[in-house]
């Protein structure tokens, strides 16, 4: 058991931008964001392969569209439902316009976006600036952006992060306010009744049901369980659970958290299936020469890679297999025709002629750049060579765009960098104007 007189007490504001997407593309046509019935979808003109993702309040109570729904499960025949390409640059700009309001309410390092449409503020020495509650100050800042930008935004208020969080999705998110507040001692009415613990925040299907296993089936059984059987059985997470279950958070958003990255890599959904072997390698080459940018640009090396091929729909159901992974460690090196060459080496020992519709390529093992590796089977100021010339294409690329010098392959029936070139994490850029 926690006693709540040790656990330090912020004011922390959980603040979430509500249907964000759809909602900024309401505001754009002149829609009210809760009354209109829009989606937005990704690939939008071919409706048969794309995924909606996001849709508005009445999106969803009229038709039951929720994210992530097939395109082709949408009724995009019906005259009620506006359906909208995504415009992500838009969505980045209206996040950064929203930050911007919130810095004046708070000081920057006590701003920790969460997601690009969440963000935690710790709002423990300013709020009495701005009203007489943390209440209060909640519906001076969804006043504001309403006032500036058309958008709602929902507010949970905790005595930490944790407890934020949960006054958001649990309570405000439900509430006629949009506003939710959360302390420990709510913790025992609000927190432990509730069963569904996959519905809860970082407590996934599988974890639920390993804690069904050892019979918790609601939090207060997670709450009231044995911290060390916990431990014993989940590791760290085990203990990380208990806490979760007493509403305990003792992270302070000042203190910003890195994540020390380990791998890098890019995926791809495919536009179509793929079948001749010739296209299909000249996406593995552009993925391959992607990461080898990003590896570059990290001043990174890489030891060890890693293909992952996804079939297609029939190609899963005809061989009862949905693709291959697999990984090869390989002399450090971070450049574009190496990794390229070793991928489609990977990819043609274990390909079998199925139809592809997703690929995948990283690097890890990563260390520092600052060495290169001569090869005596290949002379050092042929890597020389190459590693200037992959960085001069880098520079070009840096300061004229992607397209400004491609390779030829990259013009060829099947390629796809160039088109990828144009989105923001793998959706339409499109333009961010007013």
């Amino acid at each position: 058991m926690y006693d709540y007189s040790y656990e330090p007490r912020h004011v922390i504001f959980m603040i979430d931008n509500k249907s964000f997407y759809a909602s900024v593309e309401s505001v754009e046509r002149g829609l009210n964001p809760l009354e209109s019935v829009l989606v937005v979808m990704s690939q939008a003109d071919n409706a048969g392969d794309g995924l909606v993702l996001a849709s508005s309040p009445m999106a969803k109570k009229l038709f039951n569209i929720s994210n992530v729904t097939r395109c082709s499960e949408v009724p995009i025949d019906d005259p009620r439902l506006v359906i909208a390409a995504p415009r992500m640059n838009l969505y980045i700009k209206r996040n950064l316009q929203i930050n911007e309001i919130f810095q004046t309410f708070t000081a920057e390092e006590d701003i920790q976006p969460y997601s690009i449409d969440e963000s935690l503020l710790d709002m423990t020495h300013s709020w009495q600036l701005f009203g007489n509650s943390p209440f209060e100050v909640a519906r001076k800042i969804q006043v504001e952006i309403k006032k500036e930008l058309g958008l709602y935004v929902t507010v949970g208020i905790g005595d930490n992060p944790l407890l934020a969080k949960f006054a958001l999705d649990i309570e405000a998110k439900h509430d006629y306010s949009l506003i939710g507040e959360w302390h420990y001692e709510d913790v025992p009415d609000k927190l432990w009744p509730i069963k569904n613990l996959n519905e809860l925040w970082s407590i996934g299907k599988r974890t639920a049901l390993k804690l069904e296993q050892i019979n918790i089936y609601s939090v207060y059984d997670l709450a009231h369980h044995n911290p060390y059987v916990l431990k014993q059985r989940f590791g760290i997470m085990g203990s990380q659970l208990f806490a979760l279950s007493w509403g305990i958070d003792r992270s302070i958003i000042k203190k910003k958290y890195h994540i020390k990255e380990k791998s890098c890599g890019n995926s791809q959904v495919l536009p179509n299936n793929y079948e001749k072997q010739s296209e299909i390698e000249v996406v593995i080459r552009e993925l391959a020469e992607q990461v080898a940018s990003r590896l570059r640009a990290q001043h990174k090396l890489s030891a060890c890679i890693n293909l992952g091929v996804g079939f297609s729909y029939n190609a899963k159901r005809l061989t009862n297999s949905s693709g291959f992974a697999h990984s090869m460690k390989i002399e450090p090196t971070n450049l574009n025709k190496e990794l390229a060459d070793l991928a489609i080496q990977m990819f043609r020992k274990y390909w079998q002629g199925q139809p592809i519709r997703h690929l995948y390529f990283s690097g890890d093992k990563l260390s520092n750049d600052d060495v290169l590796q001569l090869d005596l089977l290949n002379e050092g100021k042929n890597r020389v060579k190459e590693k200037k010339v992959d960085e001069t294409i880098d520079s070009i690329r840096r300061r004229f765009g992607f397209k400004s010098i491609v390779k030829t392959s990259s013009l060829c029936k099947g390629a796809t960098a160039i088109n990828r070139s144009k989105l923001v994490g793998g959706h339409n850029g499109g333009n961010a104007y007013d």
